[in-house]
């Protein structure tokens, strides 16, 4: 897939995932293969009134090959300024967020919850490609509570997104039930832009059946969870010979930017997706969750990969 002087290459992407795709992990998904890295969510209006809280999230490494910023928001003139905020300078795509089914963000009328009001996505999306220089894109689902995905892809299209990915789940849904493969083909059919498809992707097997979907790309999510490394899998069927080395390279990577608190905490889930496949690791797991600090969590772990 190639957008102007962007060449994503096979186009395996990892998805934003909130509290989940930091620099580090966006780093080593990079190193395993990854073509495109998507940001966490950045929130447009947070950028414009509280950088700070936003700044950490939006850092890239330099290895990340093509680097996609995932902006969220309902308003537009909000959303247009925000494309162009200095954290998001380093970034080569900016995406739309019109996905998300967190009751958080949907509350607010954002996320997924833009596409029970198409009128207002479209005026976002126009915004946001009238203010930007760079390629556009959305991201969104299948619809709020039904399959509206074929009319909301031509309207991106329509508004300039350079290319789409649909979550091939409604909001409703939210990450329950098999995502519809028949709907992702039919978009694509239904659109001259690329389209990404996105949900389920776990494994060789589940990535052919995306791929026959006739997609140009396939974004990866939670089948990366624990497996920064299913990118190189997928391409080549390499796997990490020393799974701690990862790890540990996952940690020192963001130790240069977080403190040992807040790090100790966030790490747990991560340290616990690396685990959940390790045969023996199992007596070990409640230990990982209650580690008093990364030194010790990383103590376990060595324990555990003995």
């Amino acid at each position: 897939m190639k957008i102007g002087d962007l060449d994503f290459k096979e186009t395996i992407c990892l998805a934003p995932m909130a509290g989940v795709s930091d620099i580090g992990f966006r780093k080593l998904c990079s190193d395993f293969g990854a073509d495109a890295t998507w940001s966490e969510m950045l929130s447009a209006r947070a950028m414009l009134h509280n950088p700070r809280k936003t700044e950490l999230m939006a850092v890239v490494a330099p290895e990340e090959r093509i680097k996609v910023g995932q902006i969220f928001g309902h308003e537009p003139d909000v959303m247009a300024k925000a494309i162009n905020n200095p954290l998001l300078e380093d970034y080569d795509v900016i995406d739309i967020n019109m996905g998300c089914p967190a009751p958080k963000i949907v509350k607010n009328g954002e996320g997924s919850a833009l596409m029970k009001n198409p009128p207002l996505a479209r005026e976002v999306i126009l915004s946001c490609v009238k203010a930007s220089a760079r390629p556009v894109s959305v991201k969104f689902r299948l619809g709020y509570d039904k399959d509206i995905s074929v009319d909301f892809g031509r309207m991106c299209e329509e508004c300039g997104a350079k290319f789409i990915t649909l979550h091939a789940r409604t909001t409703e849904q939210g990450y329950s039930g098999k995502a519809n493969l028949e709907a992702i083909a039919k978009l694509k059919a239904s659109v001259k832009i690329p389209v990404i498809g996105n949900g389920d992707v776990v494994d060789s097997e589940s990535y052919k059946e995306m791929l026959a979907t006739g997609v140009d790309g396939v974004m990866i999510g939670r089948g990366a969870q624990g497996k920064p490394w299913i990118f190189s899998l997928l391409k080549n069927g390499q796997k990490p010979n020393n799974i701690y080395k990862v790890i540990e390279e996952h940690i020192q990577i963001l130790r240069k930017y977080y403190n040992e608190e807040w790090l100790t905490l966030y790490m747990r889930k991560h340290l616990l997706w690396y685990t959940a496949d390790i045969p023996n690791a199992r007596e070990f797991r409640p230990l990982i969750a209650t580690s008093p600090s990364i030194d010790e969590s990383l103590k376990i772990l060595k324990q555990i990969l003995k």
